[in-house]
């Protein structure tokens, strides 16, 4: 294998079932992952699941259930949303794995104490649950966490352990600043910067009895439990020998945490930073965040089920820019898959191989060697605007159609001309391995079969 080359998602919170936007990032990770595969390099796509926190706890009481109880089958729930859409992780860890992620959480708080950068103090100040962190008052949007409406923040005083986030600072903001660790895209950089002109000491640990002693115990003290976000950050670091990651996938919602408080972090405890996090938006319906409250809620596993796992990748990549927010609708979604799926390339799929089926004695078969992704397509995909990289597929599909238009070898029965069409079709299903890989396959047996197939993507009314 070649060089080198770790992907990672943010771990998902299980206080509540998978969403759309858990599913963005996830396909998005993967296709990335599938392409540097493509390269030849050796890639680790690590993925997993938060599982501590007040919020979780609560999230159990509210089921009277035992947490752990709750947070077993609300990972189930995670493992079958990453099957469902067939992503291809090379690891999955749990922030509850005792063997696996507390040595590593431990260990590395161990080092930033050796540094001197932890100290106990005491704090007031208001904590929001949604967001696990605590939120200054200029943070607050009419009394509320900007990100969590349905709850003011509450006002605690407690003792904690501090991190000296303050004294990393300067160094952060220069690594982000000439982009030695870079943030994707520039605008979300240039919010990073902006929020490192405002930074103080933040709390690293909560005591155990806030959390009924549900997370990774502070080493060497018993009566506090490690801060949710500086534990579940450090399972990255899992396994070690892919460390550094070269991309980090995340919601706009949690940049703080990982392009202020980690590479802190990370500078504290001598350990090299991320090279890059992709930050992406987050998944809209009418133009708002889903939620229960606005019922425009729109779970993954129904369009799954009604769609399947490639109609909801194809829109997922396609129709939402990857560093923006992107709208999701049932009416969207439909008039996207009819649109260009059914009408566009299973149609395409089915013009070209009927003809073929017809006319040609024998299947056409493909460069199954030195097929490689090239040129412009290649150019997207390493800038990551892997929404462009599939308009580019798009286009392909558009310009055989009108071949077949201009040409219509169903009149003169032009083998050449059907061959040379059958082997622009295998193109495409090649160019769509990393994006839409079930699809990949399916062409491309087609075409080595020289069948007529049934349709790939049936029209929905």
């Amino acid at each position: 294998m070649g060089e080198k080359f770790y992907i990672t998602t943010a771990i998902d919170y299980v206080n509540a079932p998978p969403h759309l936007g858990h599913a963005l990032e996830k396909v998005q990770a993967d296709v990335i992952a599938r392409y540097q595969r493509l390269l030849k390099k050796e890639v680790y796509f690590l993925t997993g699941t938060d599982e501590h926190g007040i919020k979780i706890v609560q999230a159990a009481e509210a089921m009277n259930k035992e947490t752990k109880e709750f947070v077993d089958e609300s990972v189930e729930k995670f493992k079958k949303l990453i099957e469902d859409l067939n992503i291809s992780n090379d690891g999955f860890i749990r922030t509850s794995d005792k063997e696996k992620h507390w040595p590593n959480a431990q260990e590395f708080w161990k080092k930033i104490a050796e540094k001197g950068d932890i100290y106990k103090d005491k704090y007031k100040g208001y904590y929001c649950v949604g967001c696990e962190a605590y939120v200054t008052e200029k943070d607050l949007v009419d009394g509320k966490c900007p990100y969590h409406q349905s709850k003011n923040p509450e006002l605690i005083e407690e003792e904690n352990y501090f991190f000296k986030l303050s004294e990393y600072v300067g160094a952060v903001r220069e690594k982000i600043g000439n982009d030695e660790l870079e943030i994707l895209s520039k605008s979300r950089k240039n919010e990073v910067l902006e929020m490192l002109k405002d930074v103080k000491d933040i709390s690293c640990s909560r005591p155990s009895k806030k959390v009924k002693g549900w997370g990774v115990p502070v080493p060497g003290d018993d009566s506090q439990t490690m801060y949710v976000w500086v534990e579940a950050l450090t399972n990255y670091l899992y396994p070690k020998k892919y460390w550094p990651a070269d991309l980090h996938m995340i919601g706009k919602d949690i940049l703080r945490f990982h392009a202020v408080i980690w590479p802190a972090m990370l500078l504290s405890a001598g350990l090299e930073l991320p090279k890059k996090i992709f930050v992406h938006g987050f998944v809209l319906s009418d133009g708002k965040r889903m939620s229960k409250t606005d019922g425009n809620v729109i779970d993954p596993f129904e369009l799954i089920k009604e769609y399947g796992t490639d109609a909801l990748r194809y829109y997922l990549l396609r129709e939402i820019t990857p560093f923006e927010d992107g709208e999701v609708t049932k009416e969207k979604f439909k008039e996207a898959y009819n649109a260009n799926l059914a009408n566009g390339l299973g149609n395409l799929v089915s013009r070209v191989m009927k003809m073929a089926q017809d006319n040609l004695e024998k299947p056409v078969v493909g460069d199954t060697t030195g097929y490689k992704f090239g040129g412009y397509l290649a150019e997207k995909m390493n800038e990551f605007r892997i929404d462009l990289a599939m308009d580019y597929v798009w286009n392909k599909i558009s310009e055989l159609d009108n071949e077949i238009q201009e040409k219509k070898p169903w009149e003169s029965k032009d083998k050449k001309v059907i061959e040379n069409l059958v082997l622009n079709l295998y193109r495409i299903g090649r160019m769509l391995e990393p994006f839409m890989l079930e699809t990949s396959k399916k062409i491309l047996e087609i075409i080595k079969n020289n069948k007529m197939p049934e349709p790939l993507f049936p029209r929905k009314d």
